[in-house]
Protein backbone atom coordinates (compact mmCIF):
# COMPACT_ATOMS: atom_id res chain seq x y z
CA UNK A 1 0.00 0.00 0.00
CA UNK A 2 1.36 3.34 -0.86
CA UNK A 3 1.11 5.68 2.11
CA UNK A 4 1.43 9.49 1.27
CA UNK A 5 4.51 11.25 2.40
CA UNK A 6 2.45 14.50 4.09
CA UNK A 7 6.32 16.02 4.97
CA UNK A 8 9.22 17.56 3.51
CA UNK A 9 12.73 15.68 4.48
CA UNK A 10 15.34 17.74 5.30
CA UNK A 11 17.57 15.26 7.10
CA UNK A 12 17.68 16.99 10.00
CA UNK A 13 14.43 18.00 9.91
CA UNK A 14 11.13 16.76 8.51
CA UNK A 15 8.43 19.80 7.99
CA UNK A 16 5.04 18.63 8.82
CA UNK A 17 3.25 19.82 5.89
CA UNK A 18 0.09 18.99 6.20
CA UNK A 19 -0.30 19.89 10.00
CA UNK A 20 -2.69 23.09 9.11
CA UNK A 21 -4.82 20.72 7.35
CA UNK A 22 -4.91 18.24 10.06
CA UNK A 23 -5.02 20.85 12.78
CA UNK A 24 -6.29 24.43 11.53
CA UNK A 25 -2.82 25.87 12.98
CA UNK A 26 0.34 25.58 10.75
CA UNK A 27 3.62 24.26 12.40
CA UNK A 28 5.51 26.62 14.38
CA UNK A 29 9.49 26.58 15.19
CA UNK A 30 10.46 25.86 18.63
CA UNK A 31 13.92 27.85 18.38
CA UNK A 32 15.41 27.11 21.20
CA UNK A 33 18.29 24.69 21.46
CA UNK A 34 18.61 23.79 17.00
CA UNK A 35 21.60 24.07 15.79
CA UNK A 36 22.22 27.82 14.09
CA UNK A 37 22.26 26.10 10.51
CA UNK A 38 19.02 24.14 11.16
CA UNK A 39 17.44 26.84 12.43
CA UNK A 40 18.17 29.24 9.75
CA UNK A 41 17.34 26.33 6.99
CA UNK A 42 14.40 25.31 8.92
CA UNK A 43 12.99 29.12 8.66
CA UNK A 44 14.32 29.86 5.04
CA UNK A 45 12.42 26.61 3.74
CA UNK A 46 9.17 27.44 6.14
CA UNK A 47 9.31 31.25 4.69
CA UNK A 48 9.55 29.97 0.82
CA UNK A 49 6.33 27.34 1.38
CA UNK A 50 4.18 29.38 3.21
CA UNK A 51 5.01 33.29 3.08
CA UNK A 52 4.96 32.75 6.95
CA UNK A 53 6.87 31.93 9.94
CA UNK A 54 6.22 31.74 13.58
CA UNK A 55 8.69 30.75 16.07
CA UNK A 56 8.91 30.73 19.88
CA UNK A 57 11.91 30.72 22.11
CA UNK A 58 14.08 32.79 19.80
CA UNK A 59 17.87 34.14 21.24
CA UNK A 60 18.23 37.50 19.87
CA UNK A 61 21.59 35.68 17.86
CA UNK A 62 19.56 33.59 16.71
CA UNK A 63 17.44 36.78 15.26
CA UNK A 64 20.10 37.91 13.66
CA UNK A 65 20.91 34.91 12.31
CA UNK A 66 17.92 34.86 10.60
CA UNK A 67 17.54 38.38 9.73
CA UNK A 68 20.96 38.11 7.34
CA UNK A 69 18.96 35.19 5.54
CA UNK A 70 15.78 36.87 5.63
CA UNK A 71 15.90 40.91 6.34
CA UNK A 72 12.36 41.26 6.88
CA UNK A 73 12.04 38.56 10.27
CA UNK A 74 10.97 40.60 13.62
CA UNK A 75 11.55 39.69 17.06
CA UNK A 76 10.36 40.56 20.38
CA UNK A 77 12.77 40.36 22.85
CA UNK A 78 9.75 40.22 25.65
CA UNK A 79 8.16 37.14 24.22
CA UNK A 80 11.18 35.76 22.32
CA UNK A 81 8.64 35.25 19.46
CA UNK A 82 10.85 35.24 16.02
CA UNK A 83 8.08 35.75 13.08
CA UNK A 84 7.74 36.98 9.82
CA UNK A 85 3.69 37.53 8.54
CA UNK A 86 1.82 38.35 5.75
CA UNK A 87 -0.37 41.54 5.61
CA UNK A 88 -0.21 41.79 9.46
CA UNK A 89 -2.39 44.80 9.60
CA UNK A 90 -4.84 42.83 7.18
CA UNK A 91 -4.93 40.02 9.63
CA UNK A 92 -5.09 42.17 12.61
CA UNK A 93 -8.16 43.70 11.61
CA UNK A 94 -9.21 40.31 11.06
CA UNK A 95 -8.93 38.51 14.25
CA UNK A 96 -12.17 37.35 16.06
CA UNK A 97 -13.54 36.61 19.66
CA UNK A 98 -12.01 37.93 22.89
CA UNK A 99 -9.01 36.49 24.76
CA UNK A 100 -8.21 38.20 28.15
CA UNK A 101 -4.67 37.28 29.06
CA UNK A 102 -3.50 38.15 32.62
CA UNK A 103 -0.65 38.16 34.69
CA UNK A 104 -0.18 38.20 38.81
CA UNK A 105 3.00 40.02 38.13
CA UNK A 106 5.14 42.41 36.13
CA UNK A 107 7.72 39.52 35.89
CA UNK A 108 5.23 37.02 34.39
CA UNK A 109 4.78 39.17 31.17
CA UNK A 110 6.97 37.68 28.75
CA UNK A 111 5.07 34.17 29.39
CA UNK A 112 2.40 36.50 29.29
CA UNK A 113 2.78 37.75 26.00
CA UNK A 114 4.07 34.29 24.09
CA UNK A 115 0.43 33.90 24.88
CA UNK A 116 -1.10 36.65 23.86
CA UNK A 117 1.07 36.82 20.45
CA UNK A 118 1.01 33.10 19.89
CA UNK A 119 -3.31 33.51 20.06
CA UNK A 120 -2.83 36.62 17.51
CA UNK A 121 -1.00 35.20 15.46
CA UNK A 122 -3.44 32.58 14.84
CA UNK A 123 -6.32 35.05 14.83
CA UNK A 124 -7.87 35.90 18.14
CA UNK A 125 -8.36 38.98 19.33
CA UNK A 126 -6.83 40.03 23.04
CA UNK A 127 -7.12 41.90 25.51
CA UNK A 128 -4.12 42.50 28.37
CA UNK A 129 -4.70 43.06 31.54
CA UNK A 130 -1.45 42.68 33.33
CA UNK A 131 -0.02 42.86 37.07
CA UNK A 132 -3.47 42.37 38.60
CA UNK A 133 -1.85 39.79 41.34
CA UNK A 134 -4.05 38.98 44.36
CA UNK A 135 -1.58 41.07 46.93
CA UNK A 136 -3.71 43.60 45.65
CA UNK A 137 -7.08 42.37 44.38
CA UNK A 138 -8.67 45.32 43.60
CA UNK A 139 -6.70 45.70 40.66
CA UNK A 140 -8.19 42.82 39.21
CA UNK A 141 -11.67 43.60 40.34
CA UNK A 142 -11.38 46.74 38.53
CA UNK A 143 -10.57 44.62 34.90
CA UNK A 144 -13.58 42.54 36.15
CA UNK A 145 -15.87 43.50 33.05
CA UNK A 146 -13.25 43.03 30.35
CA UNK A 147 -11.99 39.13 31.86
CA UNK A 148 -15.95 38.23 32.17
CA UNK A 149 -16.97 38.80 28.70
CA UNK A 150 -13.91 36.95 27.22
CA UNK A 151 -14.64 33.65 25.55
CA UNK A 152 -11.43 32.17 27.32
CA UNK A 153 -8.82 34.01 30.00
CA UNK A 154 -5.54 32.84 30.21
CA UNK A 155 -4.35 33.48 33.96
CA UNK A 156 -0.33 33.97 33.94
CA UNK A 157 1.25 33.45 37.53
CA UNK A 158 4.23 32.65 39.24
CA UNK A 159 4.69 32.87 43.04
CA UNK A 160 1.93 30.03 44.32
CA UNK A 161 -0.36 30.80 41.88
CA UNK A 162 -3.14 31.97 43.08
CA UNK A 163 -4.56 34.34 40.51
CA UNK A 164 -6.06 31.46 38.53
CA UNK A 165 -8.19 30.12 41.71
CA UNK A 166 -9.63 33.60 41.81
CA UNK A 167 -9.99 34.30 37.98
CA UNK A 168 -11.98 31.09 38.17
CA UNK A 169 -14.09 32.15 40.54
CA UNK A 170 -15.43 35.42 38.99
CA UNK A 171 -16.03 33.83 35.41
CA UNK A 172 -18.49 31.67 33.50
CA UNK A 173 -15.80 30.78 30.70
CA UNK A 174 -12.47 28.42 30.83
CA UNK A 175 -9.51 29.52 32.32
CA UNK A 176 -6.17 28.41 31.13
CA UNK A 177 -4.26 28.59 34.03
CA UNK A 178 -0.07 29.06 33.10
CA UNK A 179 2.20 28.34 35.89
CA UNK A 180 5.65 30.74 35.89
CA UNK A 181 9.42 30.13 37.01
CA UNK A 182 9.18 33.04 38.75
CA UNK A 183 9.34 33.53 42.42
CA UNK A 184 11.65 32.54 45.85
CA UNK A 185 13.19 29.41 46.57
CA UNK A 186 10.37 27.04 47.75
CA UNK A 187 8.94 28.47 44.46
CA UNK A 188 10.74 24.98 43.09
CA UNK A 189 11.17 27.17 39.20
CA UNK A 190 7.07 27.20 39.04
CA UNK A 191 6.38 23.77 41.05
CA UNK A 192 4.33 25.85 44.01
CA UNK A 193 2.56 27.25 41.37
CA UNK A 194 2.04 24.47 39.43
CA UNK A 195 0.38 22.45 41.92
CA UNK A 196 -1.20 25.09 43.14
CA UNK A 197 -3.14 25.47 40.01
CA UNK A 198 -3.86 21.80 39.44
CA UNK A 199 -5.60 21.93 42.97
CA UNK A 200 -6.97 24.25 42.37
CA UNK A 201 -11.14 24.40 43.87
CA UNK A 202 -12.83 26.65 41.39
CA UNK A 203 -14.08 25.33 38.29
CA UNK A 204 -13.22 25.58 34.85
CA UNK A 205 -9.64 25.63 35.17
CA UNK A 206 -7.21 23.96 32.50
CA UNK A 207 -3.26 23.82 33.68
CA UNK A 208 -0.22 23.85 31.02
CA UNK A 209 3.44 23.40 31.92
CA UNK A 210 5.09 25.91 33.53
CA UNK A 211 6.54 28.68 31.16
CA UNK A 212 4.34 27.48 28.30
CA UNK A 213 2.75 30.26 26.95
CA UNK A 214 2.59 28.50 23.66
CA UNK A 215 0.33 25.95 24.52
CA UNK A 216 -1.80 28.63 26.17
CA UNK A 217 -2.15 30.54 23.59
CA UNK A 218 -2.45 27.68 21.15
CA UNK A 219 -5.62 26.32 23.63
CA UNK A 220 -7.12 29.41 24.10
CA UNK A 221 -7.39 30.26 20.09
CA UNK A 222 -9.34 26.88 19.61
CA UNK A 223 -11.58 27.91 22.47
CA UNK A 224 -12.38 31.04 21.09
CA UNK A 225 -12.90 29.48 17.54
CA UNK A 226 -15.65 27.30 19.12
CA UNK A 227 -16.94 30.29 21.46
CA UNK A 228 -17.25 32.23 17.89
CA UNK A 229 -19.17 29.42 15.58
CA UNK A 230 -16.07 28.04 14.00
CA UNK A 231 -14.61 24.38 14.65
CA UNK A 232 -11.12 24.17 15.85
CA UNK A 233 -9.63 24.55 12.59
CA UNK A 234 -11.47 27.90 11.82
CA UNK A 235 -14.40 26.85 9.74
CA UNK A 236 -17.41 28.24 10.22
CA UNK A 237 -19.75 25.47 11.80
CA UNK A 238 -23.48 24.50 9.83
CA UNK A 239 -26.08 25.91 12.58
CA UNK A 240 -28.01 22.87 11.02
CA UNK A 241 -30.82 25.22 10.01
Amino acid sequence: MEVRRMYEEMGFAKLDTDREVRTGFPEVIYCAGKPDEYLVSIFRKMYEKYGEVFGTRATEMQYELVRRELPQVQYDPVSRILRIEKDPEEKAAKRIGRIAVCTAGTADIPVAEEAAQTAEYFGSYVDRVYDVGVSGLHRLLAHAEVIQEANCVVAVAGMEGALASVIGGLVSNPVIAVPTSIGYGASMHGLSALLTMINSCANGIAVVNIDNGYGAGYMATQINRLAQGQDTKGNRRDSGQ
